[in-house]
């Protein structure tokens, strides 16, 4: 079963990877990603404090879609082209969970980074 929520939850963080322009962000300056490299420092440890023993897809897809369902009732949309050296906190955020999803090779999270 867990394999489902994996492939579920890696869909789901790939298709926000795609919406918020995860492609180009690496074209950014250096600066935004050094905030995205931050931003993941704190999503990786804020899920090690919660749930160290879960599969890093799950716990990240539930995180992502935590910060979406809050960015929403607050009326954040995804921008239709991200300039990445402007981009916003929630994008900066989603950014930071879809590279840790991207770069996550172990099926557990690692709580040690």
């Amino acid at each position: 079963m867990s394999g489902w929520r994996d492939m579920v939850a890696r869909r789901f963080l790939d298709r926000l990877g795609g919406e918020i322009g995860m492609a180009t962000a690496v074209l950014a300056p250096v600066g935004v990603l050094a905030a995205i490299d931050q931003h993941a420092a704190s999503v990786r440890d804020i899920l090690a404090y919660g749930a160290p023993a879960a599969a890093a897809a799950i716990l990240l897809a539930g995180y992502a879609r935590g910060v979406l369902d809050e960015a929403t009732k607050h009326g954040w949309t995804p921008p239709a082209v991200v300039e990445w050296s402007h981009a916003d906190w929630t994008t900066l955020r989603l950014a930071a969970v879809c590279d840790l999803a991207r770069r996550s090779d172990e099926p557990e999270l690692a709580l040690e980074a």
